[in-house]
């Protein structure tokens, strides 16, 4: 009697358990979830418009979530207002806020940068000694490299002091993008010293901690995976090989032959284009270096000691005690920046190093405080179309978190892969998880908690102990991290991508649609010269070598030589 009475109940017990709204969103619509990113990825390409695209795609979502507890007719209703709210919240939010802020603060400053005639001054030198196109990119990859420590920086500060060199060697804009993009989060995502070191740190330690290891140095581990990120560094070699050897493939060899030709990459940008915007250089105002150095060079400086600084004061009690025994170890600078809040370090470097070029540009008497001022402000005005991305992007990504989206993929795998498969696997759903919400950072905090209990399951269930099973769980860890940027690289409303596009001043739709062959191909080498020949106990140096000669193999079969102008 008790029996049938605990089968009757059964049901009533687990679906009224507490389920979040993802879970109950992903159990309800299955498939449908994924409805919103296809929706906007698929209508960016087809229309060209970025915002449009976005906007339906949010839409798209928050009618499904609607639809739990309402009709069609006031679904639609319901849709758009929750719409509405999930843009002023997206706006409200304290990191949120600190993003649009410094890029519109950034913005502000490279107009007094390049109104003082700082960027041109700057182009000059840097073409005095870049004599071809191949310089200017391998100068920019380096540069790129340099500002290894926030991706958001990168491509914020590259982008204003290369453009000019990259235009007088008629590198297309399309290219440009490119070079910042793949030096942005590929290098910040293995730096010892980042914006991103708290999360992937944090990210691993939870995750063991799901396992029952709580005794770990969790960047002891972050450390020994940075071998594994195949993606990571064939990316990185992928430029400087491309630029070395003259050869372009797909459309990137269009935009290239078509800016040879005077075209720009053969279509207008979207994005807003400082030069562009009334901030050319004043007439008679001698270019000179230090107009850019200081202001630039000061946000750079201060962004550091601000992601030390601000990290201090999120560590705690005993954390704090251990970096100030010795506060300027490398021990203690990893772990006060792991704490940074990179959003508002980047927002007050960038509003002290506005004022440091509104001074220097008084005290050369190049323009007057309230003209100083109005170019300042004005180039906060260039970033409104970035902000309405960016917002809508953010919208977004909480619509698909709401609806389950990477509930529903993570749950098509199950435990049943094969050890050989399982990094491959893994590595394959972070990028398809991180290209439909266009966030590494949240695919990251998605996957690692998955991956990990999983792989050590895995390990265990095949006998795997010792270094062999370390090794195992490096791989697999990795293969999250690294997924989630190859998806980010390849999303049209991934705000890396959007801000790349923005440095450029490439057309947004350009830049994905010219980047995404080359990220395919890298993701490709990365799954068959890197996680498959790890996962069968190839050492992972032999992995690495191997790739790279793969990547110059697939550019010299793959790639056209770009003819026109001198590189």
């Amino acid at each position: 009697m008790f029996r049938i009475l605990f089968i009757f109940l059964l049901p009533f017990f687990v679906f009224g358990a507490e389920l979040s709204p993802a879970e109950k969103n992903a159990s309800i619509y299955g498939a449908l979830t994924l409805i919103p990113p296809l929706v906007a990825i698929a209508l960016a390409f087809i229309t060209k418009d970025v915002i449009l695209s976005l906007f339906l795609g949010v839409l798209s979502g928050t009618f499904l979530i609607g639809m739990n507890d309402n009709g069609v007719l006031s679904g639609f209703v319901v849709a758009f207002t929750d719409l509405c709210a999930r843009v002023v919240a997206s706006m409200a939010d304290a990191w949120n806020a600190g993003i649009l802020l410094q890029v519109m603060c950034i913005g502000g400053l490279i107009a007094l940068v390049t109104k003082s005639g700082g960027t041109k001054a700057l182009a000059m030198w840097l073409g005095a000694r870049a004599h071809t196109g191949v310089r200017a990119q391998i100068y920019t990859w380096f540069m790129g490299i340099i500002i290894f420590f926030d991706d958001y920086a990168n491509a914020l500060i590259l982008g204003p002091i290369m453009r000019p060199l990259m235009d007088r060697f008629k590198i297309s804009r399309a290219r440009f993008a490119f070079i910042i993009d793949a030096t942005a989060a590929p290098i910040t995502g293995i730096a010892l010293i980042s914006t991103w070191v708290g999360v992937e740190i944090s990210a691993i330690k939870e995750a063991y901690a799901q396992i029952g290891v709580e005794d770990i140095n969790a960047f002891t581990i972050f450390v020994e995976t940075i071998p594994y990120r195949f993606y990571n560094i064939y990316m990185l070699f992928f430029v400087v090989a491309s630029a070395v050897m003259m050869r372009e493939f797909g459309p990137m060899y269009r935009a290239e032959m078509a800016s040879r030709a005077g075209k720009n990459g053969g279509r207008d940008f979207k994005i807003a284009n400082l030069e562009d915007q009334a901030f050319s250089p004043k007439g008679g105002i001698e270019p000179r270096k230090i107009n850019a150095l200081i202001p630039l060079g000061a946000m750079i400086v201060l962004s550091v000691i601000g992601f030390y600084a601000n990290g201090l004061g999120a560590l705690g009690e005993e954390e704090l005690k251990a970096v100030q025994a010795d506060p300027f170890s490398f021990v203690s600078i990893r772990t006060a920046f792991s704490g940074a809040d990179a959003s508002v370090v980047l927002f007050q470097a960038a509003m002290f190093s506005s004022i440091i070029g509104i001074v220097l540009g008084l005290w050369q008497k190049i323009y007057g405080i309230k003209e100083g001022i109005e170019i300042w402000i004005g180039g906060w005005k260039t970033m409104l179309t970035t902000v309405l991305i960016l917002l809508f992007a953010w919208s977004l990504s909480s619509t698909i978190k709401e609806l389950g989206t990477s509930k529903y993929l993570v749950d098509l795998l199950g435990e049943s892969t094969p050890m050989a498969l399982l990094a491959l696997v893994i590595f394959v759903l972070s990028s398809i998880i991180s290209f439909s919400t266009g966030t590494s950072f949240g695919t990251m905090g998605i996957v690692t908690p998955l991956a990990v209990p999983l792989a050590a399951s895995v390990g265990a269930k095949y006998g795997l102990s010792g270094d062999e099973f370390h090794a195992f769980m490096c791989l697999n860890i990795s293969s999250v991290f690294t997924g989630a940027i190859f998806g980010d690289h390849c999303s049209p409303i991934s705000d890396t991508t959007i801000l790349s596009s923005m440095g450029a001043g490439c057309d947004h739709i350009e830049h994905v649609s010219t980047q995404l062959p080359y990220a395919i191909v890298v993701g490709i080498i990365s799954t068959f010269c890197g996680f498959l020949p790890a996962s069968f106990g190839v050492n992972v140096w032999v992995c690495l070598v191997f790739g790279l000669g793969v990547t110059v193999l697939a550019i010299r079969i793959l790639g056209k030589k770009v003819s026109g102008e001198v590189r």
